[in-house]
């Protein structure tokens, strides 16, 4: 009988765990399928790497992968289909989260993170994410973004290190 109450307790608990870390899902999804999004289309490679985000990220890793993978796609294609819907939409799950600064600077690592997988015209991901940052009230300069130099150095690493 202890057996199916400690089994009880432990479904619970993670049940309860995976509802007070729902809104981080959805607002980090939200703002994946923006900075995915930002070039109009999402590429397989920005698909695989939020599966890898699902799979590694501590506050993530208590939800089925495929339950966020789901969530991105909603609004990548509300995105998509409906701009102006779409993207009102990922901002209110993203709100929901940034009030706090530290899930906010981590939302956007993840957009970065998500942005790196594209190696070549990566602009509109990077444009994106620091519209993000503004929005958010958050300095890009704190998450690693080349904010000072030319906007033709956005799209390209810097060689000459």
């Amino acid at each position: 009988m202890s057996g199916f109450l400690e089994n009880l307790k432990r479904n619970y608990l993670s049940h309860m765990e995976r509802q007070k870390n729902r809104p981080f899902l959805e607002g980090v999804m939200a703002a994946c399928a923006m900075v995915a999004t930002a070039d109009g289309e999402v590429s397989f490679a920005e698909r695989v790497r939020v599966d890898q985000i699902m799979q590694s990220l501590q506050q993530l890793k208590i939800f089925d992968p495929h339950e966020g993978i789901d969530i991105f796609n909603e609004f990548t294609d509300l995105i998509l289909e409906h701009p102006a819907t779409g993207h009102e939409t990922a901002f209110l799950a993203m709100d929901r989260i940034a009030k706090n600064a530290d899930n906010g600077a981590l939302m956007l690592r993840i957009c970065i993170a998500i942005c790196e997988v594209n190696s070549g015209d990566r602009m509109a991901d990077q444009i994106e994410i620091v519209s993000l940052c503004s929005r958010l009230g958050l300095d890009p300069t704190d998450l690693g973004l080349y904010v000072d130099k030319p906007i033709e150095h956005l799209a390209k690493p810097d060689l000459q290190q």
